[in-house]
């Protein structure tokens, strides 16, 4: 039988987890033995009496820096039996995680994964232990253990099994390369607001243009980084986004008021 898709956390705050990752589709999973979750406590590796991990900075500055020694204990600990596992750790100046870097971890046995604190790690340490360093994006957490619920579910929602609706998947933000078309509901019409007559015209065909046209139209409105890579890669004559919209999108501007026979 092969072993779950296995987390690897090594933190100073152990009791953290498995936090948010306990709860809904990705804690029922967890529950279900369908991935596992191991939070290491990085002091344990400690030799003094006060489990110290910490030192001030080499050359002086503020705060602390966490030590090569003991964190290369911690970790070589953590990577028996798993040297062909990812190794990463979480850090401001890393790579930017996204969704294909998620589908790469998902696909691999499992994950062990590095929370910084203090003013970071010994540069040593990244070195030796040739550790990938990824950001969520550009701004500054007081630790990496918020960025780990974040990774981690990102990750674990990409095994099978663990969403009710694997089909969810295809159409959803970033798997296309774009972000995802807008969404509706019932009631058909609320506050005056009504859901686009196409989404209701029982056309596949036309529903599908219209979800791609939509995704196309937010991602250059927002995302202009995604946009040329998409266009890029797809040969598109538009990157600057400037087609004209096609019949089943003019059908109903998402979100337009419009009166309605049931009003």
């Amino acid at each position: 039988m092969t072993a779950p898709w296995t987390a690897r956390v090594l933190t100073l705050y152990p009791e953290m987890f498995p936090g948010p990752l306990g709860h809904a589709l990705t804690g029922r999973a967890l529950q279900d033995g369908v991935w596992r979750l191991e939070a290491r406590d990085i002091r344990a590796h400690a030799t003094d009496r006060h489990r110290t991990v910490d030192d001030t900075p080499a050359g002086g500055g503020p705060g602390m820096v966490m030590r090569a020694d003991i964190l290369a204990r911690a970790l070589d600990a953590a990577r028996e039996g798993a040297e062909d596992w990812p190794a990463l750790v979480l850090s401001p100046r890393g790579r930017r995680f996204d969704q294909p870097l998620a589908r790469r971890l998902a696909a691999a046995p499992g994950l062990v994964l590095v929370c910084g604190r203090f003013e970071g790690i010994d540069e040593r340490l990244l070195e030796a232990r040739a550790l990938e360093e990824v950001s969520l994006g550009d701004f500054v957490l007081t630790g990496g253990e918020p960025a780990a619920f974040a990774l981690i579910d990102a990750v674990v929602r990409l095994i099978p099994r663990v969403l009710g609706n694997p089909e969810s998947l295809e159409e959803e933000s970033f798997t296309s390369g774009l972000l995802e078309h807008p969404q509706y509901t019932r009631p058909p019409v609320w506050e005056g607001r009504a859901t686009p007559e196409v989404l209701l015209s029982g056309h596949h065909g036309r529903i599908a243009a219209w979800r791609r046209q939509e995704a196309e139209r937010l991602t250059k409105e927002r995302r202009p980084d995604l946009w040329r890579a998409y266009a890029a890669d797809r040969g598109l004559d538009d990157p600057a986004g400037e087609a004209e919209l096609s019949d089943a999108q003019t059908i109903a501007a998402p979100g337009e008021p419009r009166k309605d026979d049931g009003e």
